[in-house]
């Protein structure tokens, strides 16, 4: 079959480091941290203290007051990142064939919040079933990709991708998957996520999965340092417009990259821990070379899950070491996570937005917050710490990894 080119001719960011796409890349270049005392709620009594809000985010710059009281946190965050996203592509929305048009967004959670406010507010009542009527539309997980098509009139496949913390990185390979297929012409694609909330923090926390560092948050999170005791909770959103190449061609559209293939596996090891080989991690990432059509030697740089957790980022490393061989030495390599926190189903988009960016502006953006080595890993390594290298990046691969053994990967390449 003659499967068509997929680019990328949009992208929108609302992160803890930056509420437009250009701040978000700032924050990057310059390593800064989105961790702080968390301002959302109460978290003197919780055993994690701080997370990677958002900062100054209003939803009445966006929408008015009224819509925005029948939208989770999480569908306002998707709607204003897909927003910029398409702005920034330059499609002619009065013109495009809407039919060809389609939506596949995901979140890890969905309506935390919407689903806490809710049942603490029947909790708190004497028993008689009161609801708001829009309860489970806002809470939904699907809901958001619902949303950006009835805002803009996109008829085409619509459907929502939930996979943990693999979410977004599922959604975008599935719309270019069906981009090169031909079922559509454009996809808005990527992922959002609004679970800094007592249920949230509370409920990892109990899992023993976040940082404890609530003398320090902006340090808080440090992938591949010795000292590392989990990760730090982020909120957000990352969009991404995909398009049949030759459509973005027709109209002129400026081609941040082009998508050259991607992987998917499954750990079918734990609910939460990685296999403690790499395993699933290993394979996903051969998948996507084997898909994409390219060898170890042609990668620059590996954007990692790199959550910051003792037993996570030392399988990632193995894995990548299987996979690149003698090649890993040549690689940058860096967790984003470092400086926006885990934005658990957002996280795959806006770490593919941050290669996207690596390849544009030719600057690979840190892993911050090394300070201890950890014996466990090679110091060949170029795990870029603390401060962006400039380096010439034609290929990169963004990994993301999910509770329940979830496993996805993209490989984006250099138009030209």
């Amino acid at each position: 079959m003659n499967l068509k080119r997929v680019v990328i001719t949009g992208i929108g960011a609302l992160t803890p480091i930056g509420n437009t796409l250009p701040e978000y890349w700032e924050g990057l270049k310059a390593g800064k941290s989105g961790a702080a005392p968390i301002t959302r709620f109460d978290a003197s009594l919780f055993k994690t203290r701080f997370a990677c809000e958002l900062k100054g985010f209003d939803p009445s710059k966006f929408m008015d007051r009224k819509e925005s009281r029948k939208l989770d946190p999480s569908t306002q965050y998707a709607l204003v990142a897909a927003d910029e996203a398409i702005r920034d592509s330059g499609l002619a929305l009065d013109t495009i064939n809407h039919d060809r048009v389609g939506v596949i967004w995901g979140s890890g959670i969905g309506g935390l919040l919407t689903f806490q406010e809710e049942v603490k507010a029947f909790a708190k009542g004497d028993g008689t079933p009161r609801f708001n009527p829009f309860f489970i539309p806002k809470m939904i997980p699907d809901i958001s990709a619902g949303h950006i098509s009835i805002k803009y009139g996109f008829r085409g496949p619509n459907y929502a991708v939930v996979s943990a913390c693999a979410t977004s990185t599922h959604a975008i390979y599935d719309a270019y998957t069906h981009l090169r297929l031909g079922k559509a012409d454009v996809f808005v694609t990527g992922g959002s996520e609004a679970a800094v909330c007592e249920a949230g923090v509370g409920g990892f926390n109990a899992m023993k999965a976040l940082s404890e560092r609530n003398d320090s948050p902006e340090t808080a999170s440090r992938p591949y340092d010795k000292d590392r005791d989990g990760f730090v909770l982020g909120e957000g959103a990352g969009a991404l417009i995909l398009e049949e190449y030759e459509h973005a061609k027709a109209r002129g559209a400026k081609i941040y990259a082009e998508i050259l293939g991607g992987g998917m596996s499954a750990d079918a090891y734990h609910i939460t821990a990685p296999h403690p080989e790499g395993a699933g991690i290993t394979k996903v990432m051969q998948y996507a070379l084997d898909d994409a059509g390219l060898k170890p030697s042609d990668i620059d740089y590996v954007n990692t899950h790199g959550t910051s957790t003792p037993l996570g980022d030392l399988g990632e490393i193995k894995a990548i070491q299987q996979v690149f061989g003698e090649h890993t030495s040549k690689l940058n390599i860096s967790s984003t996570k470092s400086m926006t926190g885990h934005l658990l189903g957002a996280a795959g988009a806006i770490e593919v937005i941050a290669c996207l960016l690596a390849i544009k502006e030719g600057i690979v953006p840190p892993t911050i917050n090394h300070f201890t080595d950890d014996e466990g890993l090679d110091p060949s390594l170029n795990l870029t710490f603390n401060k962006a290298q400039k380096r010439t990046v034609n290929v990169a691969l963004s990994n993301t990894f999910g509770f329940g053994g979830h496993n996805a990967s993209i490989i984006i390449k250099k138009h030209s």
